[in-house]
Order: structure tokens, then C-alpha cells, then sequence
């Protein structure tokens, strides 16, 4: 067996959730959302299974999808993108692997920022990529030159970028983008930008997509999600978004990892990209809401809760709340003890961790954000000052 996979543990995600189940706890570990989904999306891909066609719809996509793509990134985010550029993917995880497979070769160096989604590191490996990684550390979780500097060589061929950014929830700003892009242009490298948390921004205007940037027109490659835009993680309905010349060897990989995605879900995210703005805005501010209520009140527990400014996450600092274990210790035994899952942020690093920090989702409805703050306040008189 290919040793990458056969030597993989479980994932944390699956690992706490299993164990959320298993204990009857409360699940706010595993970032799914339990609230906000739009019915007449759901009714759009409904029709479609009923009406539609149900046989296989072109490789890269519905000419809808593809078109609404374009349309949505032009009105939110001032991109000017042809349908033709925009390949239709199961998932924005299968769009990682696409893009991957397609734009690294053996030997290339890959930069990470870490933490970073746990798909990241294993899809590099699998495609011989040589993982070169930014370390990032609370409670500002700021990119900086020095750091790029060291991590970028010669030889990087792609960065991978998330913005908005799983775990920390940090929203990265104009100055970071610019170093980013710099640091990429210096190399060569192409920037590989995972958006898909891109309309869950808070306390600022407007998204800042990397893509959007003049002088990173022929170099970024932007992934986006129609289960995170509609809170419906289950849909796995994505999309890549590349320059002519990047689009093409992309779409190749693509067509022998999935070739493409159901039909009648395909019809229901065109559908729901082309909602009116004040769509977006409602959802954003529901999602604001629920941040706003646990943050206060896990404040109010005790915790030191540090800044989220978009995903469905916000992450708690352990040892600013007086709670003298590491990270993974305290989420085996809050599970256990005191009923509730949270997430280690040490799990989101592939080298020298941080193990004082927790990352909670608050995408959930107001009756479960109170129970698992009436547990993780019975886990702090557990644990706090031990």
C-alpha cells in the first residue's frame, strides 16, 4: 500500500465527532453548521433531480454553473472572469487535488502556511511535492517577510493560500496580500487560493480576494464552495477559477479524479449564486450573530477568546484562560468529562505545534451554542489552574 495513506491516522475531525456521538456531547468541534441553509436552493436541485437530466453533464461543468460563477465574482468581488475559465468540481477539496496534480511535479516546492487545513500537506505528498512551511502563532496570526523569505526558494513552484483563514479565523489583510504576492512573484511561484469561506467575512466591507490583484492575474488559481456560501457542507459542489493557460492541464487532472459532479446540485448552486445581495448580507449577519454570542459568552466563562474575523470558527487560548494542559489533553478530556468536542489547533500543524489554543465552531444554533457553553464552563472548574 502507498505508505502516505496506509500510515495516516484518523482525523481529528472524525476522531472527536466519533466521540461526540459515541458520549452524547455536544458537537462543536467538527465545522458543519446546523442552521442557515436557503430551502428554495434546495428546491432548485430538487426540480432538477426531478425535471432535469440526470446523466452525466459536461466534464467541466454546466454552462449555468460555469456562468453564474462568473457572474457572482463580478458583481461581489469586481472579477472580470469568462465562463471559460471556471471548471466544476465535486467538492473544493477534489479542486485542491485537481489543481495539484496538474500544477506541481515531483521535486516541486510546495509553500503551506501553517496551521492549514488537514487536506493540504497529504495532496502535495501525493503529488511529490516538497512542502516548504510558514509558521504562523498567536494571537495575531500575522504572515510576515521574514517568514516567507525563508520558506520561498528558487524552486517554489506554488503557494498554497486561505483566506479566509481555517483554523485561526483570521481575515488576512492588504499588507499580508502583498507580501504573499510579492514573495510569489520573486520565485516565480504560482499561488494556489483557497476561498472557499470567501461571503463568512466579518467586520470589514468586503472580501479581499488575492485574485483580484492586477499583478496576480496569470498566477493565482481561486477555488471556491457552494457548501460553505449555502451552509450545506454535505452538497460537495465546487469550483476552480484559473487563467486560460492553467485551466487547461487543470481540467485534464480533473477529469480522471471525478470527471464531475451530480447535475440537479450543479442547478441549485447557479441558482443560489445569483440571490440578491441583501441574501448574502442577511446570511452573513446570522453567522455574525451566533460568533458574537458565544464569544461573550465563553468570556463571561472565563476563556480568553481570541479575534475571529471570518470561517465558522473562533479559537480559545488555554493558558490565557488558566488552564495548565495542552491542547489535545484538554480536548480528550472535555469530550469525556465535561460533554463536550472541541478541536486541538496543534492537529492543524505538520511541525512544531502550538498545543495551547482550541478551535470551536459557532455555527450552530443558539440552544446547542448554550449547552456547550454551559459544558466547556463545567471544563474550565475541571481543569482550570491544574
Amino acid at each position: 500500500m502507498n505508505p502516505l495513506f496506509a500510515e495516516m491516522p484518523t482525523t481529528i475531525f472524525e476522531a472527536m465527532s466519533g466521540a461526540a456521538r459515541d458520549l452524547n456531547a455536544v458537537n462543536l468541534g467538527q465545522g458543519f453548521p446546523d442552521f442557515g441553509w436557503p430551502e428554495d436552493v434546495i428546491a432548485a436541485a430538487a426540480e432538477a433531480l426531478t425535471k432535469g437530466s440526470n446523466q452525466y453533464p459536461p466534464m467541466r461543468g454546466l454552462p449555468e454553473l460555469r456562468q453564474a460563477v462568473a457572474d457572482h465574482y463580478r458583481r461581489h468581488q469586481g472579477l472580470a472572469i469568462d465562463p471559460a475559465q471556471v471548471i466544476v468540481t465535486s467538492g473544493a477539496t477534489e479542486a485542491l487535488a485537481a489543481s495539484l496534480l496538474a500544477l506541481i511535479s515531483p521535486g516541486d516546492e510546495v509553500v503551506l502556511i501553517q496551521p492549514l487545513y488537514d487536506a493540504y500537506l497529504p495532496l502535495v505528498l501525493r503529488a511529490g511535492g516538497v512542502p516548504r512551511l510558514v509558521r504562523l502563532t498567536p494571537p495575531d496570526w500575522r504572515i510576515d517577510a521574514a517568514a516567507l523569505a525563508e520558506a520561498f526558494t528558487p524552486r517554489t513552484r506554488l503557494v498554497v493560500f486561505n483566506n479566509p483563514h481555517n483554523p485561526t479565523a483570521r481575515l488576512f489583510g492588504p499588507d499580508e496580500l502583498a507580501l504573499l504576492t510579492a514573495a510569489a512573484a520573486r520565485s516565480d511561484a504560482l499561488i494556489l487560493s483557497d476561498e472557499v469561506w470567501e461571503h463568512l467575512f466579518f467586520d470589514r466591507p468586503a472580501f479581499p480576494s488575492i485574485a483580484g490583484l492586477p499583478e496576480t492575474a496569470e498566477r493565482v488559481v481561486k477555488i471556491g464552495s457552494a457548501g460553505k456560501i449555502f451552509s450545506m457542507t454535505g452538497w460537495k459542489v465546487g469550483w476552480i477559477v484559473a487563467p486560460p493557460a492553467l485551466a487547461e492541464p487543470i481540467a485534464k487532472a480533473h477529469q480522471f479524479v471525478t470527471f464531475t459532479t451530480p447535475p440537479n446540485l450543479q442547478a441549485g448552486a447557479a441558482y443560489g449564486l445569483g440571490k440578491d445581495d441583501a441574501y448574502f448580507a442577511n446570511m452573513r449577519g446570522r453567522f455574525a450573530e451566533a460568533r458574537d454570542r458565544m464569544r461573550q459568552m465563553l468570556g463571561e466563562a472565563g476563556y480568553r477568546v481570541l479575534a475571529s474575523e471570518g470561517t465558522y470558527f473562533l479559537c480559545v487560548d488555554l493558558a490565557a484562560s488558566g488552564i495548565k494542559m495542552d491542547d489535545a489533553e484538554f480536548c480528550r478530556r472535555a469530550v469525556r468529562e465535561a460533554g463536550v468536542a472541541a478541536i486541538p489547533l496543534s492537529a492543524f500543524y505538520a511541525e512544531d505545534p502550538v498545543t495551547n489554543v482550541v478551535r470551536l465552531c459557532y455555527a450552530k444554533k443558539a440552544e446547542t451554542i448554550d449547552a456547550g457553553i454551559a459544558a466547556l464552563r463545567h471544563a474550565r472548574g475541571l481543569f482550570a489552574n491544574g
